[in-house]
C-alpha cells in the first residue's frame, strides 16, 4: 500500500500515539495468558483461544450488519487464503515459542516481522530494497545471532526457531494484504481461527489429550482470544487513522518491550544479558529503519483506512 492510495494523514493528536502504544501493551498481555495456562499444551490452548477470536469477531460483524465473515474468508481468492494461512503459521509458531523458550526470546525474535516483510515484498511484489533496508536487515541478523548463539546449550532452540517462523508467517500475511488496498481483510481473522480449531483439535485427539483442559486454562485462552487480541486491534486501528504507518511500526514495539516485563513480574523469569543485547540490536534495526522512512517520506499516509477490525502490520504477537 503506497501513500498515493491513502487519504492525507489527519492531524496527529496526543491521544492517537497513546492508543498505538496501548495497543502493543494490551497485545503483550497475551504472552502472560499463554504462560498462565500451564496445564495445557500449545495445541489445547490454541483451540480455546481461537474459539474466543471466532465468537467475538463474528459477533462484531453481525452487530455491525455485515453478516458472518467465514464465507468471505474462504471464497475471496488466493490472496485471502494466503493471508489466512499466514496467520495460521504465525499464531501457532508464536504460542509454541512462548511455551518452549523464554518470553524475551519469543518476543524479540518475533519482532523482525517488518524486515522479513520487506524481503518478501521484494520477492513477490517486486518492491525495491534500499541500502538502508539492507543495512537494517544485516543489523537485525546480527542481533538474532547474538540471542540464538547464547541459547545453543539452553534447550530453547525449538522455541527460538518457532519464534522466527512466526515472523515469517505474519510477514506472509502482510504481503498478502498489500496486494489489494481496497479489500476488507477482516475475514482472515475468523477464517484462520476456524482452521486453527480444526487443526489443533485433530492434533490434540491424535496425541490422546483432552479437548477440554482445566477451567483456568480455558479462561486464560478465551480472554486472550476474545478480549486481548480484539481490543488491541481496535485500539491500533483507531490510532492508525491519524498516525503515519512508520509511527505505528515504532509505537507497536511496546508489545515486544512489555512481554518480558510481565513474565518477569509474574514468574521472575530474568532475560539473559545476551538476550537483552540481541533484542536491543533487533529493535534498533526495526525502529531505525522506520525513523529513516519517516524522514525520507514525511508525507506518508495513515497506517490504516478502514473501520473494520483487521490485523495491523506489526508482529505475530498481535494475533498470539
Amino acid at each position: 500500500m503506497t501513500s498515493s492510495t491513502l487519504a492525507p494523514p489527519r492531524r496527529l493528536t496526543f491521544v492517537a500515539p497513546l492508543l498505538a502504544i496501548g495497543a502493543g501493551t494490551v497485545w503483550s498481555l497475551g504472552a502472560l495468558m499463554a504462560r498462565l495456562a500451564d496445564q495445557s499444551d500449545a495445541w489445547q490452548y490454541l483451540i480455546w483461544r481461537s474459539i474466543g477470536i471466532l465468537a467475538v469477531m463474528e459477533g462484531i460483524a453481525v452487530a455491525r450488519g455485515r453478516g458472518l465473515q467465514l464465507r468471505s474468508a474462504f471464497s475471496s481468492g488466493f490472496a485471502m487464503w494466503g493471508a489466512v494461512l499466514g496467520l495460521l503459521v504465525a499464531s501457532l509458531a508464536y504460542i509454541y515459542a512462548l511455551k518452549n523458550t523464554t518470553a524475551a526470546n519469543a518476543a524479540f525474535l518475533a519482532s523482525i516481522t517488518p524486515l522479513i516483510a520487506v524481503v518478501m515484498a521484494r520477492v513477490f511484489l517486486k518492491e525495491s530494497m534500499t541500502k538502508v533496508t539492507i543495512a537494517a536487515l544485516a543489523v537485525a541478523l546480527g542481533g538474532l545471532l547474538v540471542m540464538v548463539i547464547a541459547d545453543l546449550e539452553a534447550g530453547n532452540m525449538k522455541g527460538n526457531v518457532a519464534a522466527i517462523c512466526s515472523s515469517v508467517g505474519f510477514a506472509s500475511y502482510t504481503v498478502c494484504i498489500r496486494t489489494r488496498s481496497d479489500v476488507d481483510w477482516s475475514p482472515a481473522l475468523p477464517g484462520y481461527a476456524l482452521l486453527m480449531i480444526v487443526l489443533c483439535g485433530g492434533v490434540t485427539l491424535v496425541n490422546g489429550q483432552p479437548l477440554v483442559p482445566p477451567t483456568p486454562d480455558i479462561a486464560a485462552a478465551l480472554l486472550h482470544g476474545g478480549l486481548i487480541i480484539v481490543l488491541g486491534t481496535v485500539m491500533f486501528n483507531i490510532a492508525s487513522r491519524s498516525v503515519p504507518a512508520v509511527g505505528m511500526t515504532i509505537f507497536a514495539q511496546s508489545e515486544t518491550v512489555f512481554v518480558p516485563i510481565w513474565i518477569f513480574l509474574k514468574f521472575a523469569e530474568r532475560p539473559k544479558p545476551a538476550t537483552l543485547l540481541g533484542g536491543t540490536i533487533v529493535l534498533g534495526a526495526v525502529i531505525g529503519k522506520a525513523v529513516f522512512d519517516a524522514r525520507t517520506h514525511p508525507d506518508a499516509g495513515p497506517a490504516a483506512s478502514t473501520d473494520s477490525p483487521h490485523l495491523p502490520e506489526t508482529g505475530p504477537g498481535s494475533i498470539a
